[in-house]
């Protein structure tokens, strides 16, 4: 019996735990990018320009960046951060493929794992989180 509830405690851990370190690496990689799309970094204003979306398109981007960030990580609003994040890596993983190429500025694909990741990650939390999406949306509508 004491080991059937010593397993169940390590299951109950696990499931605790896990979302909480999903969160905080999704929020962390997206908030610290931001330092280089605020401060108009060289890769930064170089990717946006690529993308022919240099200024706005970097501080945009950087803005809704820190508003999933903060969704993700309070509890409440996690579906509805973990739902913009999958669209925003969604937007970076498609210009990687179609036109900044998976390695930009020979960083040997650094932000293409990081978007990848913090895509998984927002996938994940999405599916875990999805009833406090469907209560909310229910009871706004």
């Amino acid at each position: 019996m004491a080991k059937n509830f010593s397993l169940m405690s390590i299951q109950l851990s696990i499931a605790s735990i896990a979302p909480w370190v999903l969160r905080i690496a999704a929020a962390l990689i997206m908030l610290q990018t931001l330092y280089f799309k605020f401060s108009g970094s060289e890769e930064s204003v170089y990717i946006f320009s690529q993308l022919g979306m240099e200024p706005w398109g970097r501080i945009g981007t950087g803005i809704l960046e820190l508003i999933a960030s903060f969704l993700i990580l309070y509890p409440k609003t996690t579906f509805f951060g973990s739902v913009l994040a999958m669209g925003l890596m969604t937007g970076a993983l498609f210009a990687h493929l179609t036109k900044l190429g998976i390695s930009v500025k020979n960083d040997g694909g650094q932000l293409f794992i990081y978007a990848l990741l913090v895509l998984l990650s927002s996938v994940v939390l999405a599916v875990i989180y999805r009833n406090d999406g469907i209560t909310l949306i229910r009871k706004v509508f």
